[in-house]
């Protein structure tokens, strides 16, 4: 514990909604695909509000998202481009002008992550938490605010980075759900002929 007031710890959820979805073939941005009738982006969003964590961050970049919660503080990344990290930064940045002392991150393309999972990783006291789904790390990831210096400046990775480097700061939480990704068009289908 680094000796602050648990009273005013303030979490803020970040979901990551600016990459460009170039693996995606079908028609439109895939975060504007559906499953069950919703796009994937507005399910991912919906569900880091219920798990009532802190106030939910969304990054984007180049596409505007309709549809998400009103309760969502949307803020653009000008440099998405330049891979993921520059999204946790600018997502960070956000949460830090929230008052923030801890984010948990989570990924647009994740619709399975389930609000307990966003709960339970928050919940950890730990620098870094990272959800596990069947010994298998995923999303969300728990990132105090000591280890926001720690976070490269470039790159495509967001906190694996860091995580590979400081094993020592990271707790596995055991989670159920799914952190799958749509990243294809074929991923989509095969989860919506699932549902």
């Amino acid at each position: 514990m680094d000796g602050r007031d648990d009273q005013t710890d303030t979490t803020v959820a970040i979901v990551l909604a600016a990459g460009a979805g170039t693996r995606f073939t079908g028609p439109g941005h895939k975060l504007d695909a559906t499953i069950d009738g919703r796009p994937l982006a507005v399910i991912t969003v919906d569900t880091a509000v219920a798990a009532a964590i802190g106030p939910v961050v969304v990054v984007v970049g180049d596409h505007d998202l309709p549809g998400l919660p009103a309760a969502a503080h949307v803020v653009h990344n000008p440099r998405w481009a330049d891979g993921q990290i520059t999204s946790v930064h600018v997502g960070i940045e956000a949460a830090r002008d929230l008052g923030a002392t801890a984010v948990v991150i989570g990924l647009a393309d994740q619709p399975f992550v389930t609000a307990e999972a966003w709960r339970a990783v928050a919940a950890s006291t730990s620098p870094i938490a990272v959800a596990s789904y069947d010994g298998r790390r995923g999303n969300p990831v728990r990132l105090d605010d000591s280890t926001w210096p720690l976070l490269p400046d470039e790159g495509d990775e967001g906190a694996r980075v860091l995580m590979r480097v400081r094993p020592d700061l990271v707790e596995p939480i055991p989670c159920r759900g799914s952190a799958v990704d749509i990243d294809t068009l074929e991923d989509l289908e095969r989860w919506q002929s699932n549902s």
